[in-house]
């Protein structure tokens, strides 16, 4: 098959590879229903306890509604929950439930099965080399 420019455009191979790796993602993930922003956003919120909507959407870089649709939908699965801020009484934190934190720790190890089998190609060292050049990227 003959890609003409495409076989040159670096977005194009990353498309490409973007592609497979979510796919893998979401059959890895089909017990739980999570995507990789709902995996995002709970990593986030078990690592910040009681954030607020705002910082959440900050930190994983999306609007504030793409926030609000990730939390309501983790909310639904019973994995997030929202209380009163005692910081900010306008406000509410968010944490995860003790559904959410039991399902986070099956979550993470069927994204870590994720990871090692879609690097099985490269080494540590390209590996590395490739979340540099990444970083460099976005």
């Amino acid at each position: 098959m003959d890609y003409g420019i495409l076989e040159n455009l670096m977005g194009y191979a990353l498309r490409r590879a973007q592609i497979r790796i979510y796919q893998d993602f979401l059959d890895a993930l089909d017990n739980w229903s999570i995507t990789p922003p709902r995996f995002s956003a709970m990593i986030i919120i078990d690592k910040n306890a009681d954030m607020k909507l705002t910082e959440l959407a900050a930190a994983m870089g999306i609007a504030r509604s793409g926030a609000v649709e990730v939390v309501n939908s983790l909310e639904k699965l019973g994995f997030v929950s929202r209380t009163d801020s005692t910081v900010d009484k306008r406000a509410h934190a968010l944490a995860l439930s003790s559904e959410g934190k039991k399902a986070l720790s099956s979550i993470t190890q069927a994204i870590q099965a994720h990871d090692a089998r879609i690097s099985t190609r490269l080494t540590a060292d390209e590996q590395a080399e490739l979340r540099r050049l990444l970083g460099l990227l976005g």
